[in-house]
């Protein structure tokens, strides 16, 4: 019911309502999940929204040590809750012993995503890049505006600001955001749920019963889940946020089409790629103060970027993963790559493929082991699961599906059909059909896993 009743209520009440009326809705869906942590959230929006204020008013070092506060301030919230146990653990290991009780901290839902959104505010005021907000209300409906708090895109201010104070919704829009939305759904229930299932199912056993066919169906799987999950929030968020009269910035553009590492990260993930270039990259010195200290900016970037995903050594190993070959295709590696499209995507798209399995695995060790057992089938030859405990039918042709969704038919189709499909009668009954097999599938099955929920 939320849904239907927040989109008629904004739709028929006053403009200058309408902000408030979309924080209500904003701060009871996050409190529908976390009663008490939207406390926290406010207190989030408080502070940063003071903070700009202050920025704002002062000069010289005054203004600077107010940024300081800022984001020493939400970054400290984010350790808190996300990284405490994580530091305190890995301090017990390295003394052998229980030095510190590792606390049991609840992590805030969305917490990477509205900390990210309160420190790009916050430098933005400092840099003169967007104006500090008179109004309270505005940066909380920027911070937890419900289409994109739980699981983004990361939106920065000055993109939204002006939507934020004055917008329209036009049926044309909504028609459009409701497409987007369903799009976005089809995506997250017909095919990551689909694909899910069997990941789950092969991770599930211990390692030492996997074999070539099972590890790499479970990591071509995962592959695919995690960016029709993902892909399909984002989808939804911008779609939502068009019903509300928002133009939210896309987060995909096929990533797995992409023909080097650094070509994957313009392409996956945008929000987070763009944000940690803005305000970790260059102002690093990005790549303008020679080339060993474009790569230590490019580790570092990447080991927050991995640290940002998880409090855990397999998320940072997979950050750093994804640097090297960052690095060595910035050292030359890049110029072979160009010499062949095909060679290059397939190089790229495995790469990824076991980075993922890093990133899926329930440790660092468990994912190392896994890969071995795709690339060294020899020595693992006599062991094996009956595939059709994890694999069928209906999850071969949802993982074709996949594949050709991933830009495959963005390839193949001419423009020319591609555009009369659009806006047409045909696919308005296509949407509704996706959306009636949504529907029914969410009824009848209880498995809906978020993967980036717990970012």
């Amino acid at each position: 019911m939320f849904l239907p009743i927040v989109f008629i209520l904004n739709y028929f009440c006053k403009k200058e309502y309408s902000n408030i009326l979309l924080l209500i809705a904003s701060l009871i869906f996050y409190a529908w999940g976390e009663p008490y942590l939207v406390l926290l959230m406010m207190f989030s929006v408080i502070i940063n929204w003071a903070i700009g204020k202050a920025i704002d008013r002062y000069e010289g070092n005054t203004k600077k040590m107010y940024l300081v506060i800022g984001i020493v301030c939400d970054l400290t919230i984010l350790g808190y809750y996300k990284y405490a146990g994580f530091f305190i653990s890995t301090i017990n290991k390295i003394v052998h012993r229980e030095w510190l009780p590792v606390p049991n901290i609840v992590l805030p839902i969305g917490i990477s995503f509205f900390t990210f959104q309160a420190i790009s505010y916050i430098v933005d005021v400092y840099r003169g890049d967007t104006e500090c907000s008179p109004k309270i209300v505005n940066v909380a409906l920027y911070i937890s505006f419900f289409p994109q708090l739980i699981a983004g895109p990361i939106v920065k201010y000055r993109e939204i600001n002006k939507q934020i104070e004055e917008r329209n919704i036009t049926w044309w829009k909504v028609s459009s955001g409701f497409k987007r939305f369903i799009y976005g759904l089809a995506k997250k229930v017909l095919i990551s749920n689909v694909l899910g299932m069997c990941v789950d199912t092969i991770y599930s056993y211990d390692i030492t019963v996997i074999d070539i066919r099972a590890a790499w169906i479970g990591a071509l799987a995962y592959t695919f889940q995690i960016y029709y999950d993902f892909s399909g929030y984002s989808d939804m968020a911008i779609g939502l946020g068009k019903m509300f009269g928002f133009d939210i910035l896309e987060n995909f553009n096929y990533p797995y089409l992409s023909k080097s590492i650094s070509e994957f990260w313009r392409r996956w993930h945008i929000s987070l790629g763009s944000w940690f270039r803005e305000y970790v990259y260059i102002p690093l010195g990005g790549n303008k103060k020679g080339k060993v200290r474009t790569y230590v900016n490019l580790v570092i970037v990447f080991f927050l970027t991995g640290l940002w995903h998880g409090a855990d050594f397999s998320f940072i190993l997979w950050g750093l993963y994804h640097g090297f070959f960052s690095i060595v295709e910035r050292m030359g590696f890049k110029k072979v790559l160009n010499k062949s499209k095909i060679i290059s995507t397939l190089y790229c798209f495995l790469v990824v493929n076991f980075g993922w399995v890093l990133f899926r695995a329930n440790d660092t060790l468990t994912g190392i082991r896994y890969i071995t057992r795709m690339v060294m089938p020899w020595r693992h030859m006599d062991i094996g699961i009956e595939q059709g405990f994890y694999l069928d039918r209906k999850t071969i042709f949802v993982g074709i599906c996949a594949v050709i969704g991933m830009g495959l038919l963005k390839i193949i189709v001419p423009k020319k059909i591609a555009d009369k499909w659009k806006d047409s009668i045909i696919e308005a009954i296509y949407c509704i059909l996706l959306l009636i097999l949504c529907l029914a599938s969410i009824a009848s099955d209880t498995y809906n896993p978020f993967i980036y929920f717990q970012f």
